[in-house]
């Protein structure tokens, strides 16, 4: 036999470190809790293998990851969500080639579900090296609005078609001093200026400016978002102290205080958001605010499609040959469909009961042990799939409905829902680069720190002082390496060395 047969389990203990996302969810221990203690029992006593989990920061990935590679303390296990990321850890020389034919023999299951996914991204510079999650095509990204405040200043949400008429409704909120629209600090992940590009996209143009990981801050895109924030921000209709708003959880705070108008995030049936809302502001109503309250008069709902996988895995170069087939043997197990279904929903009787078509329904007031984490244990099951699946189309978008409505906003998931498909046609993928680009690396995490503070200063100096302060933070922009970011890519796209999907 070409490989060890483990499937007796492995005659000296294995230690295999995966990552888990820290997202600061109270009460809940990402290392420590039923679900890790039961994949404990059930898969790693079975095969002699001490199932390690180690917390990476949601909000600080990237540095945590950076600072467990260099002290050589990283998991077995590499993780991001976005490819130019990825390819940078690729780039750093973290990651060991890999054999497609060890992880089929392994894990079957997720091989015969992947191959193709993985044949066809997985291959950098002629090397093996990535591995992915599914993503069936179904997300639950949503901007919430107070819909009480919408009518209470003679409007309705449905007619927020335009950045203008959100702008409009801003200034009425402010005028009868009932709040302002939620805003948070923008980093680490640019898509910012997404509304404001051309339509229909260029895709050399799109190729070299768009980038998760680099702001394009020269662009006239860049321009008119900043100029549209530093209206919003003079004229007193976003968050004052938005730049300190550098978390999720800093943005929730703001609207369930009841002082922020909207607020962005990842639905799911336990979320508390609704409820916390309602405790401080009784009255409350919600709605879904239309994505193209964000988009000015004469553009699309252009946004971000997402490529076709989850997560992009590595193998880090320190894992031996033991730790990677235990680590396909984990992702073998987590893809049987009872495991999974178990990590997703938890135990019937407790987290949730059967419906006739044999889905879930949670139990939202269920608190015991085997209690999910509050976006249902997705940071343990995502490195098999980015959303649940059930028998048919149909089922799994029931399904979902089920997973992400809380009691009483079924309403909130159907409209999200409407809206995605109203502007599916606008969303393009980031570029697909089948190269490292060098340049990016090395610059982007100071880029990343100057583009927080030329925006910022940008906008907090008086309204008169854009234009020279704007053109001044183009020029440091692309002094700082900014510049060679852009030949580097111009290089790559001159030879056919990207995809746009």
């Amino acid at each position: 036999m070409k490989y060890p047969d483990y499937s007796s389990g492995f005659p000296e203990k294995v230690t295999l470190e995966i990552p888990v996302y820290e997202r600061a969810f109270e009460g809940w221990n990402v290392t420590d809790n039923y679900y890790t203690r039961w994949i404990q029992k059930e898969f790693g006593d079975t095969y002699n293998i001490e199932v390690r989990y180690i917390p990476i920061s949601r909000v600080n990935e990237v540095k945590n990851y950076e600072q467990l590679l260099a002290s050589g303390k990283a998991p077995d296990l590499i993780v991001h969500y976005d490819m130019p990321q990825a390819l940078a850890y690729y780039g750093e020389g973290v990651m060991q080639e890999l054999d497609w034919e060890e992880a089929e023999f392994y894990a079957p299951t997720y091989w015969n579900k992947m191959s193709g996914t993985i044949k066809q991204y997985g291959r950098i510079n002629g090397e093996n090296i990535f591995f992915f999650a599914d993503r069936p095509g179904y997300g639950n990204y949503v901007n919430i609005i107070r819909k009480d405040w919408v009518e209470k200043v003679g409007m309705k949400v449905e007619n927020l078609i335009s950045l203008e008429k959100f702008n409009e409704m801003l200034v009425k909120w402010k005028e009868a001093e009932i709040g302002f629209a939620g805003s948070a600090l923008t980093r680490n992940v640019f898509t910012y200026s997404a509304p404001f590009r051309d339509w229909p996209i260029n895709p050399k143009e799109h190729a070299l400016y768009a980038d998760l990981s680099v702001a394009d801050f020269t662009t006239s895109a860049s321009e008119a978002w900043l100029r549209n924030l530093s209206y919003q921000y003079h004229n007193g209709l976003i968050d004052k102290e938005f730049y300190l708003r550098d978390d999720e959880n800093k943005a929730k705070a703001e609207f369930v205080a009841g002082k922020a108008g909207t607020f962005g995030m990842y639905l799911t049936s336990n979320t508390d958001v609704f409820e916390a809302t309602l405790m401080n502001n009784p009255e409350a109503e919600f709605a879904v605010l239309p994505p193209t309250s964000a988009v000015p008069e004469g553009k699309v709902p252009l946004g971000r499609a997402d490529w076709p996988f989850g997560f992009i895995m590595g193998i880090n170069n320190a894992t031996s040959s033991e730790e990677r087939a235990a680590l396909w043997m984990y992702l073998e197990w987590i893809s049987q469909p009872d495991h999974l279904f178990l990590l997703q929903n938890g135990i019937e009787g407790q987290n949730y009961s059967l419906d006739a078509d044999g889905l879930p329904h949670k139990d939202p007031n269920y608190k015991g042990e085997s209690q999910l984490s509050q976006n249902n244990n997705k940071d343990y099951w995502a490195l098999v799939t980015e959303t649940p699946l059930f028998r048919t189309p149909e089922l799994t978008l029931k399904a979902n409905m089920i997973n992400w409505s809380p009691a009483g906003y079924e309403y909130i998931v159907k409209d999200m829902l409407k809206y995605q498909k109203e502007v599916m046609a606008y969303g393009i993928t980031d570029p697909l680069f089948s190269v490292v680009l060098t340049k990016v690396n090395e610059y982007k995490t100071d880029l990343s720190h100057l583009f927080q503070e030329l925006y910022l200063d940008i906008i907090l100096a008086p309204e008169e002082q854009f234009e020279a302060k704007y053109e001044a933070a183009i020029i440091k922009y692309l002094e700082a390496g900014y510049q060679e970011i852009l030949d580097e890519k111009q290089q790559a796209i001159n030879a056919g060395q990207y995809k746009i999907y």
